[in-house]
């Protein structure tokens, strides 16, 4: 088994007819990323945020300047203490009446939908920025299942985030499986037909896809039948941070506190706090009242009101980064991690260590490794030569470790994590609109 460094850019430009410029645009769950081929075939992902191609996929609402700030930006604002609201992993939305539901921003009623189209609209901008034209043709990635087993919902989401992308702008859209463009940037570099799954581990989910692949097939619109299997399952980055803020970070706030009456305390203002896109139900009137009078439940009253602090100073957000930096750092460097509080608490620090990260995740990640699993068996295949590896969370190294001991026999390749799967919606897009099909005005 060999873990293969990050992939160099493709050794051959597309070479394609006069065609409209595409965007590939794979709207994360935490991160988002864009790529396109520009005129001459080569491959470009767009620096979004700065010099980084990926851009966190946040809007923060400043309350003093009525400001509104976009990825790093957004995020910097809020974590220095900046009043304001955020909103993070928009993305779990979809697919849910939620999207169409009111929040108040800064005095002001905004939809959900309409905070997407913001940033939709900003992601568009910045494309254009780079690109130098106007763009009007965007290819979107996908999961597999936005809504695991629920295909009305599913096509709801999809249809929300195609409706989303043309009123920022983009006049012809079309849409290909996140896992699929992975394996067709990783085509670009393979030198003999191989077969591949893809392992694409996002913020919000993990979607797989057995495909065959060679260097020939480069240029062919319809891979239908190079396809041979793909499969989803809604685990990602962002539960494995809930499940890390769960176990380290709640229990100081009185998750699964025993108060008075030898009962717990009750615990869905901590689901809650711990999980991105429902931190601002926790802020809600109704919601405060309610933590309030929890304080009858805490046989500490120390933990209550640091429970009241985190509410009232609206520090969910900063707890669930908090919890995330120490996610990464543990993973790389598979050591002990300071996860720090001190906003909470002076010199308040939970330490999150290599064995405690894979034992509270075990339950998560092995749900995602018997779903790659059985995404090789549907593909009738005994084995694949390879592991790609792309998205976000796919270098956390209890899932690589996972995943080494349930394919002993299979290389993993460790992709572009970031820019992997835009890279192959440019290079499918790219395609799509040499031949004059596949995108819908």
């Amino acid at each position: 088994m060999s873990l293969a460094a990050p992939l160099a850019p493709a050794p051959h430009p597309v070479r394609r007819p006069s065609r409209p410029l595409v965007v590939g645009i794979d709207f994360g769950t935490s991160n988002s990323a864009a790529a396109l081929i520009d005129a001459n075939g080569h491959l470009q992902v767009v620096p979004l945020d700065a010099e980084r191609h990926e851009m966190p996929s946040a809007v923060f609402f400043a309350s003093e300047t009525h400001s509104v700030h976009f990825g790093s930006e957004a995020m910097r604002a809020y974590l220095s203490g900046t009043e304001g609201r955020l909103m993070r992993s928009l993305k779990s939305l979809l697919g849910s009446a939620l999207i169409d539901e009111f929040t108040n921003v800064n005095g002001q009623a905004l939809r959900f939908f309409d905070i997407l189209v913001l940033f939709f609209r900003e992601l568009k901008r910045r494309c254009e920025l780079h690109a130098g034209v106007p763009l009007t043709y965007a290819m979107l990635g996908r999961p597999v299942h936005f809504v695991d087993d629920d295909p009305v919902r599913d096509a709801q989401a999809q249809a929300t985030l195609g409706k989303a992308a043309r009123e920022a702008g983009f006049e012809h859209i079309a849409y290909q499986l996140e896992p699929i463009a992975a394996a067709l940037d990783y085509e670009q570099r393979v030198q003999t037909e191989m077969h591949a799954l893809v392992v694409d581990i996002g913020g919000g989910t993990s979607d797989f896809t057995v495909i065959r692949l060679h260097p020939a097939r480069v240029g062919v619109t319809d891979r239908s039948a190079d396809i041979l299997a793909t499969a989803g399952i809604h685990i990602g980055g962002t539960d494995f941070d809930r499940l890390l803020d769960l176990s380290n970070v709640m229990p100081l706030l009185g998750y699964k506190h025993i108060g008075t009456g030898g009962r717990p305390v009750p615990n869905s203002v901590f689901f809650n706090l711990s999980t991105w896109h429902l931190i601002h139900h926790a802020y809600t009137r109704k919601a405060m009242h309610f933590a309030k009078e929890l304080w009858a439940d805490y046989g500490n009253a120390h933990l209550h009101r640091r429970l009241m602090l985190a509410l009232e100073e609206q520090h969910g957000h900063r707890m669930l980064a908090a919890v995330e930096r120490a996610k990464i750092s543990c993973s790389a460097r598979s050591e002990s991690t300071a996860i720090d509080l001190n906003f909470l608490d002076d010199a308040l620090v939970s330490q999150l260590t290599a064995a405690d990260m894979a034992q509270v995740l075990q339950t998560a990640i092995e749900q995602v490794v018997q779903c790659a699993q059985s995404c090789v068996a549907k593909s009738g295949l005994s084995r694949v030569d390879a592991v790609y590896l792309t998205g976000g969370s796919s270098a956390l190294r209890p899932l690589l470790d996972a995943l080494a001991r349930a394919m002993p026999d299979c290389e993993q390749v460790q992709g572009d994590r970031f820019g992997g799967v835009a890279a192959g919606l440019a290079y499918c897009g790219a395609v799509q609109a040499a031949q004059g099909d596949g995108f819908a005005s």
